[in-house]
């Protein structure tokens, strides 16, 4: 019985209100003072950042609460009730929107029911999936922050008319669902007043600060790491021996491979002129392997000299075959880094044991060739004494062809062991650089 009167006087007050009211006009007794109207947002979840076009797409919760002069009763006249929830469509709205809206429908929140209390206070929650404009900057990406604002006003009453406060200092982030990729770090709310080149008067917005984060985890294990261990490949193109034909093909392979990376890193950032960290690394990157090709390319000149190359200059001699050899641990068969090492450079004479290569035999040969034994004397056979001599000469002319040679080799190896530790020490400064910068 008390249910079914409490229904019966919910009908009557519900009559009795909407009689003769009017959604249309603004429900305020003198219109020289405006209506105080408060805004509270509750930020439920993001749903997409897209950097690309600079969109924020966010799921929220809005709160509008204003006096509306013309919807009041005295509750004791109603059996008690003092509120009602009736269709939001019934009552006068402000016509809040975000300013900054994206959206190609410019939907609205959901027309759900108003909360109308005894003393003439309305209170609006509707749920709204937004789409608001954002200055993504990607200068620091994947190590980037972004701050979105969410600006709502009113969009015909100026301030004299409504006055928009924030209820709240900050937005409500109690029901925020985690993002996957971003972390929210706040989102202060502030009341700003401005006056338009359209018109003379003011008009007042809040405006929600979000804080956003990027979670670089991702990003890191799919973008940067790859990329760092790619670079530290490509300076061992210095270390693979030049006969086996695959140094410039493996500096080729990275740089393709480092282009791919930049593909992907630049389908998702916006066309701008601010270039992402990660970008930066990549350029330098390449830059870096695009160089160690082009001194593979000139160090394998250098080790594929021909017979008829010229002597190494004496300064080549003492700066790579003696210091930077010794500095990059670069030595012959049977030597090692501590042990003494002979003269490099040590011309070979004719009876000279010591020769590359040579047995001592070798120049015992024309020593006795020169000589007639008794025994059997062969002083008249000079045609074969000048074909041993003719030989032998081709030999020894072999033999500084084969030094020469080996030299420039050697030449070619040091310059790879060098050029090795170089490039290594600048992949290695970059990833720092990088790592640090970010941080």
């Amino acid at each position: 019985g008390c249910r079914g009167a409490q229904g019966r006087f919910a009908y009557k007050l519900l009559h009795d209100l909407f009689a003769n009211y009017s959604s249309a006009l603004c429900p305020v007794e003198d219109t020289d003072r405006a209506l105080n109207v408060t805004l509270q947002v509750t930020l439920a979840q993001i749903i997409d950042m897209d950097e690309r076009n600079q969109v924020l797409t966010s799921y929220l919760w809005v709160r509008l609460a204003w006096p509306d002069a013309h919807l009041s009763w005295d509750k004791d006249a109603y059996d008690g009730i003092d509120s009602i929830r009736i269709p939001s469509s019934y009552v006068w709205r402000p016509d809040i929107i975000l300013y900054n809206n994206a959206d190609d429908h410019f939907g609205g929140s959901m027309e759900t029911n108003v909360v109308l209390r005894s003393d003439g206070h309305i209170t609006w929650d509707s749920p709204a999936i937004t789409k608001s404009s954002c200055k993504v900057d990607v200068s620091y990406f994947p190590f980037d922050g972004q701050r979105c604002r969410l600006t709502f006003g009113s969009w015909t009453y100026n301030g004299n008319q409504i006055d928009l406060r924030n209820r709240m200092d900050t937005g409500d982030l109690a029901d925020f669902v985690e993002n996957v990729e971003w972390e929210v770090l706040g989102m202060p709310a502030t009341r700003n007043v401005i006056t338009y080149g359209c018109c003379s008067e003011p008009y007042p917005d809040v405006t929600y600060t979000l804080l956003l984060r990027r979670r670089a985890s991702f990003y890191i294990f799919n973008l940067l790491l790859p990329c760092i261990m790619v670079s530290f490949l490509a300076p061992l193109g210095f270390y693979l021996p030049a006969d086996s034909g695959e140094k410039v093909s493996l500096g080729v392979t990275v740089l393709l491979a480092l282009t791919v990376f930049q593909l992907l890193v630049a389908e998702s950032m916006p066309p701008s002129e601010s270039v992402p960290l990660i970008g930066k690394y990549y350029i330098a990157t390449m830059t870096m392997i695009t160089a160690s090709t082009a001194l593979t390319i000139f160090i394998m000149n250098v080790h594929h000299c021909g017979p008829g190359a010229r002597p190494v200059p004496p300064w080549a001699r003492r700066l790579i075959l003696h210091h930077m050899a010794r500095l990059c641990c670069v030595y012959e068969v049977g030597e090692s880094c501590k042990s003494p090492r002979r003269a490099l450079g040590g011309s070979v004479g004719k009876g000279d044991p010591g020769g590359p290569g040579e047995s001592p035999g070798e120049g015992e040969v024309v020593v006795e060739a020169g000589r007639c034994p008794q025994e059997h004397c062969l002083c008249h056979h000079d045609g074969l004494l000048r074909n041993v001599n003719y030989i032998a000469g081709c030999f020894r002319r072999h033999r500084a062809t084969q030094r020469r040679a080996g030299e420039w080799k050697k030449v070619a190896k040091v310059m790879d062991r060098f050029f090795m530790w170089v490039f290594f020490l600048m992949v290695f400064l970059m990833s720092v650089l990088v790592l640090g910068k970010a941080a």
